[in-house]
Parts: structure tokens; sequence; C-alpha cells
């Protein structure tokens, strides 16, 4: 089965197009190895892949025919991710809602003052 279909049907991308553009840009990692859309899985394989800044890591366990429901995903895989990249996820979170939205308008009175604050201390 080819890579991109594999991942589809496992439910890491919602379409195959997202899959096949996946491995184009280098996000997909076959046994250490950077592979085209096309390159076929087989069992025992070792994926390694990135999507939404966490670097997934799966084993193949068997070869699905089609697309399957999410409670039979771990039929067909092994979820070898350590939790270290799920909590750096969470640590990301936290850093961006410490920033303005973009598009939240112009700073108030409050944030200019501290941004004159910042200047200053920083001169």
């Amino acid at each position: 089965m080819r890579i991109d279909k594999f991942l589809w049907c496992i439910r890491y991308y919602k379409t195959r197009t997202l899959a096949t553009t996946a491995c184009k840009k280098g996000h997909v990692k076959v046994n250490g190895n950077t592979v085209k859309p096309s390159r076929e899985v087989y069992p025992t394989d070792n994926i390694e892949l990135r999507k939404n800044q966490i670097n997934h890591q799966l084993t193949v366990n068997d070869l699905p025919n089609n697309r399957v429901s999410a409670k039979l995903v771990d039929i067909y895989r092994t979820d070898t991710t350590p939790k270290e990249e799920f909590q750096a996820q969470e640590l990301l979170k936290y850093a961006k809602d410490y920033y303005r939205k973009k598009g939240t308008g112009r700073p108030t009175k409050k944030d200019r003052r501290d941004i004159d604050d910042f200047n200053t201390e920083n001169d």
C-alpha cells in the first residue's frame, strides 16, 4: 500500500491530497528516509511524520483495505510518539495566549504604556 494512502486510511490526514502534499514537502519518513507519496509501506515499518508541530512516530502493524473508523485505527498502527512531544505542544499554547491576536485593532492605552516602559528599560 502507498504511504499516502496508508496515512489517509489510518486517519492522520483528512484527504489523500493532504497526505500526498506532506510527503512531497518531506514531512514523512519511513525507516529514517524521506519518501515520495508512492513509496510502498509494509508491516513493521517505522514511520515518522511531522504534523501540527508534533513529530509523530508510528509502527505499521497491518495494512487496511479501506479507510477505517477511528475505533479500529489501533489495529493497524502502534503509536510510539514520546510524551514530551505533546507536552511541548501544550507549552506552545500557553506562549501564544500571551500575545495579542492578529486583527484585534490598535493597542490600548495600557498596551502603549507597557510598550513605552519596555522600550525605556532597554535603552
